[in-house]
């Protein structure tokens, strides 16, 4: 679950578009990661820990190709 986001992040880049992807779908994935690793970091276990710090970074490394990819609005 922590690294399935790569998957996007490989077809922005290899498409050079982000319009396939919802990201608001990916918003929502980066605020419970970061829930569930504010949840392990308040009950100090390192099993919750370490996989949510890794989906928070790539989460939200997604979001940031995805911008940076995001197709010019046609009006």
């Amino acid at each position: 679950m922590a690294l399935a986001p790569i998957l996007q992040i490989r077809a922005i880049l290899r498409h050079r578009t982000s319009k396939s992807v919802s990201v608001g779908y990916m918003q929502v994935l980066l605020v419970g990661f970061m829930l569930w690793l504010a949840y392990g970091i308040a009950s100090h276990n390192p099993v919750i820990i370490i996989p949510n710090i890794v989906a928070t970074i790539v989460a939200a490394a997604t979001i940031v190709v995805a911008y940076r990819f995001k197709p010019p609005d046609v009006s």
